[in-house]
């Protein structure tokens, strides 16, 4: 093997391992950002689910049932959501998808340094049914509805960052296919692949939370840095994913 050989093997040999650091750090990072974010909506601005829609659903519905329904910003945040996604997948839907990825993780970056500035700038929030108080969640549920965009349009077989429910559901159903394998013999690598970036994804969102509930409570809404900060690191570990898809 030529020394010209040599150095092509161990170039390759690196962008592989990178590639595969991306792979399984990019789940955990968005993971985390979202979980922080969501805790973060839900102590600082009255209960709002900037990530999980439908625990604002839940929120309306019940307070609609009971007759006590006095939440602005739950019921803004669904049409919020749906536009947003609209409004992203007919800008995107026909460009190249590492384009779509690099362009809405800077947009997701962006929506979050937003959500940080003016929750800071105009926070705390006595009432969370103030016009700013509301203004200020919407940042964050485009934010999350951007990254809800990036797993669907941008990271073709990704599991998705934002909606735990879905992976649990996933993680599930590989597992159960991976014990089968111990009784009839399959090919389990893509399993095992999916359930290793799945089982990322879902810790990524516990440590977000967890993070994201300590912060909160010690900082107030300065610490959206925490998720804004991991949201520009995302950026570069999608360069690297975009090569291994």
């Amino acid at each position: 093997m030529t020394t010209k050989e040599l150095s092509f093997c161990l170039t390759n040999a690196v962008k592989d391992r990178n590639n595969r650091i991306a792979k399984l750090l990019l789940p955990a990072v968005l993971g985390m950002t979202a979980g922080a974010v969501d805790v973060t909506g839900f102590l600082a601005l009255g209960g709002l689910f900037t990530a999980h829609i439908t625990g604002n659903l839940v929120i309306l519905a019940a307070h609609y049932i009971t007759g006590s329904f006095g939440e602005i910003a739950p019921l803004f945040s669904v049409p919020v959501f749906v536009v947003v996604l609209g409004v992203i997948t007919l800008m995107f839907i026909r460009k190249p998808i590492p384009v779509t990825r690099r362009a809405l993780l800077v947009i997701q970056a962006l929506l979050l340094a937003s959500f940080l500035v003016f929750g800071i700038w105009f926070g705390p929030f006595a009432d969370p049914n103030s016009r700013m108080a509301v203004f200020v969640g919407m940042l964050g549920v485009a934010a999350m509805a951007t990254q809800n965009a990036v797993v669907r349009l941008a990271l073709p077989g990704h599991p998705t960052t934002a909606v735990m429910s879905t992976n649990a559901a996933q993680l599930a159903i590989d597992l159960a296919m991976l014990a089968r394998c111990l009784f009839q013999p399959i090919d389990v690598s893509e399993i095992r692949s999916r359930v290793d970036v799945t089982i990322l994804a879902v810790l990524g969102f516990v440590v977000g939370v967890v993070a994201g509930a300590i912060l909160e409570i010690h900082f107030g809404l300065w610490s959206l840095t925490f998720p804004s900060l991991l949201a520009v690191l995302a950026i570069p570990l999608s360069e690297s994913w975009t090569a291994f898809s």
